[in-house]
């Protein structure tokens, strides 16, 4: 019997490590929280019967408690005593005043039994520990178990949800496509039909379509997306389609160095005006005064979730009337991070989406799944710098085949497949 012990940061990784060099054979003697995350005594090759025998040896090895003594051969029985005559009933003693205890004494009691609260606290973190291990573990173990389980019933949807996974699509848009695809299907299909129903869930705007309807577009989002660039892209659209006399940039963001400077830069080389908007009334004042313009473009601060001017800038554009919203995400940004920014900006409303840098980024799944998840509509993709040349309106199915070419990895393993997969086929 092979025995060995195991420590990892986290129940997932130990088990992992412990499949990896023992197999699903191994058996797991103990496991316990310390302070370098999970520790796991696994064995192989575990004889139960060899270890109860050796138990038991040990057991009858152990000394035997002697037994009582016996009576002497000459003793005699004891013999029962003769009851005591009665005495008279004695007066009951006077009564004592009572003595209050002394405040020393609660304290003196509480100093006693701190050490037994603190060992009582000591055992509950213990034990909650333990169970939250054991916990893990069985959630580790279930998982592995629902996913071979998938993959031995319906290895061409086991095949689908690893390629998703491969080009990073998030688990419950994988898991929403998989739901979709018809009950029975072939190899063939199972390697092309997961894609063209990706592509038919992201939805597109046809924003060019429409380029000919004047509209005042708000450019938000997050810093360091690209929005004055993407900017520039669009107004260099509009001034050759429309002329410069029908564009205006307008510029609410005054937090950053240099904002305002990179848009007149912009103005300038089109041949366009950008006016300053300093609050919610100013903005009004400025679209008013521009509304015989085509196309108006507002450029707007870079604001996190988590900063508290994003209410302010919420509020500034919700006082402009017939103003469209568009969020502007950066394809190369972690998929939560994008999420956090949806969730951010949704009291805006927004109507459509920008997705920029393509070209830096690793993969598109993630992008993707937000956009699916959250149903946004996309107006325009970005991969480069140059203005006005990287910018395309945005075409599914050419965004999910260059996410299928993007990632070169290879197939992902089971264990993160059931990481991502096997409790939700389980609890299906």
């Amino acid at each position: 019997m092979k025995i060995k012990r195991y420590v990892a940061p986290d129940m997932r990784q130990a088990m992992r490590e412990v499949r990896e060099e023992q197999g699903d054979e191994a058996v797991i003697l103990s496991t316990r929280r310390i302070a370098e995350g999970i520790e796991i005594i696994a064995a192989l090759d575990y004889d139960e019967a060899l270890m109860r025998e050796a138990s038991r040896q040990g057991a009858a090895r152990a000394p035997a408690e002697p037994p009582p003594p016996l009576p002497a051969a000459n003793s005699q029985p004891p013999v029962a005593e003769a009851p005591a005559p009665r005495a008279a009933v004695a007066p009951p003693p006077p009564r004592r005043p009572r003595v209050e205890p002394t405040p020393a004494a609660p304290v003196a009691a509480r100093a006693a039994a701190a050490p037994l609260m603190e060992r009582a606290a000591q055992d509950t973190a213990r034990l909650r520990n333990e169970l939250g291990s054991m916990r893990e573990m069985l959630e580790v173990q279930l998982s592995s178990l629902a996913w071979n389980d998938l993959e031995r019933r319906q290895p061409l949807r086991a095949r689908v949800l690893r390629e998703m996974t491969r080009i990073g699509i998030e688990p419950d848009v994988a898991r929403l496509l998989v739901d979709d695809l018809p009950e029975q299907i072939n190899a063939e299909q199972a390697r092309y039909l997961p894609l063209g129903m990706l592509s038919r869930r992201l939805a597109v705007s046809g924003r060019a379509l429409a380029d000919d309807a004047p509209m005042v577009t708000a450019l938000v989002g997050p810093t360091g997306v690209g929005k004055t660039t993407t900017i520039a892209k669009l107004a260099a659209r509009a001034v050759m389609r429309h002329g410069a006399d029908q564009v205006a940039l307008v510029s609410t963001d005054h937090y950053r160095i240099g904002a305002a400077a990179q848009l007149e830069h912009y103005g300038r080389l089109l041949g366009v005006r950008v006016y300053p908007a300093y609050d919610g009334d100013s903005l009004r004042k400025v679209l008013e005064l521009l509304r015989d313009r085509h196309t108006v473009l507002i450029d707007t601060a870079g604001v996190a979730s988590h900063d508290p001017r994003l209410n302010q800038q919420l509020d500034t554009l919700a006082q402009a009337n017939e103003l469209r919203a568009t969020l502007v995400l950066a394809a190369n940004t972690h998929a939560q991070s994008l999420d956090d920014a949806v969730r951010a900006y949704l009291p805006l409303q927004p109507q459509a989406c920008i997705l920029t840098k393509l070209d830096e980024a690793p993969n598109l799944g993630g992008a993707l799944s937000v956009l699916i998840r959250r149903r946004l509509a996309l107006d325009y993709t970005t991969d480069g710098q140059r203005v006005p040349e990287d910018i395309s309106v945005a075409d599914a199915r050419v965004l999910v085949c260059r996410a299928a070419q993007s990632l070169k990895t290879g197939i992902p393993d089971d264990s993160l497949m059931a990481d991502r997969f096997g409790l939700a086929v389980a609890s299906a």
